[in-house]
């Protein structure tokens, strides 16, 4: 089993503010649905009430709860280790938010798929845990454009 998480993080590594995503970066939403198409996203319930359309297509959605039982489209788990039994051991589980599971979970992950963005937003109440004993593994960097209002890089970690 393979753990990892993905998250767009600012250089102060803010990732929301009042339950929506700071950025809105079409590369980045493109290699979200890339790398976490056909496998199981775990996220936590306001992560999942913050998604427009529901649960994500093509994917196995499992939300960490322990006030939620049901949500349409989706597995519910009251504890890490409710959700863990429910996996196979070859399954590759992407964790998407919010903040307080990444700084729950952060231990548990192989790798981390991050999204530098060079910026720091004016508002932010939802931060990514420190991740710099970790070790970076790739790193493809991108200038701002028409569609990109920010430079910044898809970068890969795995455990320092």
């Amino acid at each position: 089993m393979t753990i990892a998480m993905i998250a767009s993080v600012a250089r102060n590594r803010a990732i929301g503010f009042e339950n929506k995503l700071i950025y809105w970066l079409p590369n980045d939403l493109k290699r979200f649905r890339q790398l976490t198409t056909g496998h199981t996203i775990l996220m936590g319930r306001r992560t999942f009430e913050s998604l427009p359309k529901g649960a994500l297509p093509n994917r196995r959605n499992c939300v960490l709860s322990t006030t939620v039982k049901q949500l349409p489209g989706c597995e519910c788990f009251a504890s890490w280790a409710e959700f863990l039994a429910s996996c196979r051991p070859d399954e590759y589980i992407y964790i998407i938010g919010g903040a307080s599971l990444y700084g729950n979970l952060l231990d548990k992950a192989d790798r981390l798929c991050l999204t530098e963005v060079d910026d720091v937003p004016a508002q932010a109440d939802a931060f990514f845990p420190d991740y710099s004993h970790w070790r970076e593994l790739s790193r493809e960097e991108h200038a701002k454009d028409e569609r990109h209002a920010y430079d910044y890089a898809f970068v890969d970690y795995e455990r320092g």
